[in-house]
Order: structure tokens, then sequence, then C-alpha cells
């Protein structure tokens, strides 16, 4: 795997970008000369409509050495355990939690170990939202996936990423997140067991949320997303195969040559890498449990404002110094759904069960919040400022949407004890309980 790999810094931004060793490869001044430099085709990448207002507007143009649609005609393919018919799934409102997928033992690539544990909405009407787990041991050779259907949000939980795309090479490791959106083509490099998540949203893209009172800085910091540089391998192949996720189903096309032969690129519409560890994290530091909303790194959002398609959120390292306080995150009936999954450590909410590369789902209104241990160890602890989730990096996909389980995460993987954490919470009320002094004011910290 390539180690000279190159980025351009910023989120959303206009970039322009040329593979060295074809200098002058961008037209000047315009998009579609009559002739491109180096005897190239000229191809625009549309990730939104062409009317879409100035600000909403994505799009990028290539110029690459043969258009992207020199390929025989597509034929269905299997999808595995890739779906998207939710009608077939029987609805389950219960609390769930699913081991670690196991990583097959036989050779699996990134496309064909894709398994949907979770999802609602329909591609075909570009409204919904997906979650797969991803469980691979082999590299994509001679081979290219793109998604008609969404943007993929990519989380790594076990083993690097080395993912070439058609604007350029990014590797991206545990405790880091890329997302490619809709339409580019890309292929997966893996040097061993790789295990990790992925959110796909129907409806429209992935974006920094809005920081309201808390300024102009915080959370994602724009400046911390990665882009690749142009990059190109000009390769003949006599049988290069490009998987195309369509209406939730596979097809496959032949070609001869790589799809990666963009030679230069510029625009708005391109793959993008985050570091986790870079996310500035807002936090109490008065009294009582703020929304997990301030964790936010991306969201997707809906038509109804401040309600999202899908949340991206993370628990980092971060300390806790809440005075007077139940620190834990507090009991929860949400009318949001929230898939919860482990990149590494021990989730502070539930230590034992929650494990890395397994995952949760708390469906809309369905009742969550910390476990026996968890409540009565915060609730009885000594409140003195601490640093938690050290070690660890938990995150949630909260979506609007009211995901429906797969037929096979119904049956696969699932803890069915799982709602045995909380049937020993006791009953601590107590009718002749009086208010003390402590209790009429809140405590204070001496340092």
């Amino acid at each position: 795997m390539a180690k000279d790999l190159e980025y351009m810094s910023g989120f959303g931004n206009e970039f322009a970008t040329e593979d060295p060793r074809c200098p002058g490869a961008l037209p000047k001044g315009q998009n579609s000369p009559q002739v491109c430099p180096y005897g190239l085709y000229a191809e625009q990448l549309s990730g939104t409509a062409f009317t879409a207002p100035r600000q909403e507007n994505q799009r990028s143009w290539f110029y690459r050495i043969r258009p992207s649609a020199v390929h025989e005609p597509f034929k269905k393919i299997d999808r595995g355990l890739m779906t998207h018919n939710w009608d077939d799934d029987d609805p389950n409102p219960n609390q769930l939690r699913w081991k670690p997928l196991d990583i097959p033992s036989e050779k699996v690539d990134f496309v064909q170990g894709l398994t949907t544990i979770c999802g609602a909405g329909d591609p075909k009407s570009r409204n919904g939202i997906a979650v797969y787990i991803y469980t691979c041991n082999t590299s994509m050779e001679n081979k290219c996936f793109y998604t008609s259907d969404g943007d993929f949000l990519i989380v790594p939980e076990k083993g690097g990423l080395f993912i070439t795309t058609e604007f350029g090479r990014m590797q991206v490791n545990p405790n880091e997140i890329c997302v490619i959106q809709r339409g580019i083509r890309f292929s997966v490099d893996v040097s061993g067991e790789t295990r990790g998540y992925i959110c796909e949203v129907f409806n429209d893209h992935f974006q920094l949320p809005s920081l309201g009172p808390i300024g102009a800085n915080g959370l994602a910091n724009p400046r911390d997303f990665l882009t690749p540089v142009a990059w190109f391998e000009d390769r003949d192949v006599p049988d290069y195969t490009v998987v195309s996720k369509y209406h939730g189903h596979l097809f496959a096309a032949k070609q001869n040559h790589s799809p990666f032969d963009v030679v230069a690129w510029h625009g708005n519409y391109a793959p993008y890498k985050y570091d986790l560890s870079k996310f500035m994290v807002i936090n109490c530091v008065s009294f009582d449990h703020a929304d997990p909303s301030i964790f936010t790194v991306l969201t997707c959002p809906s038509a109804k404002p401040g309600t999202a398609v899908a949340d991206f959120v993370v628990f980092p390292p971060r300390w806790s110094v809440q005075e007077h306080t139940f620190r834990p995150p507090y009991y929860h009936r949400n009318c949001m759904s929230e898939y919860m999954g482990l990149i590494y450590g021990s989730y502070e909410a539930k230590g034992g069960g929650f494990l890395p590369g397994g995952g949760s789902l708390h469906s809309m209104m369905t009742p969550h919040g910390p476990d026996t241990e968890c409540f009565e160890k915060n609730s009885t602890m000594e409140l003195k400022p601490q640093k938690i989730a050290v070690g660890t990096m938990a995150f949630m996909f909260e979506s609007s949407f009211s995901m429906a389980v797969t037929k096979w995460a119904n049956g696969n993987k699932v803890e069915p004890q799982y709602y045995e954490c909380w049937q020993s919470l006791k009953k601590c009320f107590n009718p002749d309980w009086k208010p003390t002094d402590d209790d009429k004011e809140p405590k204070t910290f001496t340092f």
C-alpha cells in the first residue's frame, strides 16, 4: 500500500488538483474545452440538482483518460446479507444488542462482507437510512464499487482501509472516519482481518452541524477534514468489474480498464476523511447532563428543521466535573432511533457486554439508560473532577426514521439477555424522606 499520500484540508471547499505527473491537466478558465489537455475527457459528477441554490450546490469536474460510460451492461448479482427490504421483517421494539460479527475464514472483500443490520425508508424515493457492518479479509482486486442510493459514512473498528477513489487515495484507520458520496467509485484494500460500521443516508449529504450559541469554533473543525489530491493509473485490465448498488440491489458490469484514470479534477463534491481524536469536546461544567447533540460530528438534515436523517455522534475521552449530578446518560425515551457502536475501549454507561465491533439499537420510544452497576456506582460515588472514557471511543447513528431490524440481524449475534441489565434496578422510593441541608444547596468542589 502506498505511503506517499497527500490531502487537501477543509470541509466543503472548492478544490482544484492535478496529478503532478501531468502538469497543466486542469483546463484554464473553463470546464469543457473543445479539446482537453493531454487528450483527456471532461466529465461532471453532480451531487445535487443543477438548479440547487449556490450555497448547497455540489459537483465536481473530472479530466480522465476514458469516460466512465465505457463499460458493458450491468447485470444483477447476489447481494448476500445486504438488503433494504424492510417489509419482509417482523417489527421488534425491544432493546437490542449484538455481539461483534465474525470475520469470515474464507476470502471476502469489502463489498461481499456488507451486512445490513437495520434501516428505514426507500432509496428509490431518496428518503431513508441503512446501517451496515462490514467484515472482510481480502482486498478488492480489479474491482470497484459505488452506491447510487446514498452517501456512505464509514467507521473502521478493526484494521485500516486503503481506499482508492476516482478523486485520489486515502488511508482510513480505526478512530478515523471517511465519507464517500453517492456515485463515487472506490476500491478497498486491506491487510488482514477488517471490520467496521457504515451509515448510508438516502436523502442528502452530511454536513457540519450548526454551532448556535457555541459560536464560530468547536466540535469538528472544518480544517481537520482531509480530501485526497488527484492520482491516476492508466492501466488496461481485461476483466475489470464495476459493482453498482442500485435500489438496494447489486449489479456488476465489465470493462477493460481501471476506473481510477482521473488525471485532474476540481469542485466541491469529493470524498473526505476525519480523525476523531481532533474532535473538540463541549461539555457541562456546572450541573446536570447535557444532551448528546453536543457530541455531533456530522449531520444529514431532513426537511424538518433541527431533525436529522442521521446524526453521527461520538463519545470521546473528556473531563466530567458536574456538581450535585448523576453524571452518566439519564434514563430516556426518544422520538429518534439510536444505533450505537464501539470502536475501542469500554462504554462508560455499560461496561460489560457492549464490545468493539458489536452494537445496540434503542428504537423509537424504547426506554434505555445506564445498567444497574453504572447507576449504583454513580449514585454513591464521591463527585470530583475525573477524566472519563479514557481509552474509549463509542459512537451513535441517531435518526428520525423508525428503523427496522433485518431478518438476519434479528436472529444472529443478538444478546437475548440484554434486557437483564436493567432488571435488578431496585425501588429506592422512601415516602418518609426529608431534605437535609446538603440536599437544599448544590455541593461545590474545593480545589
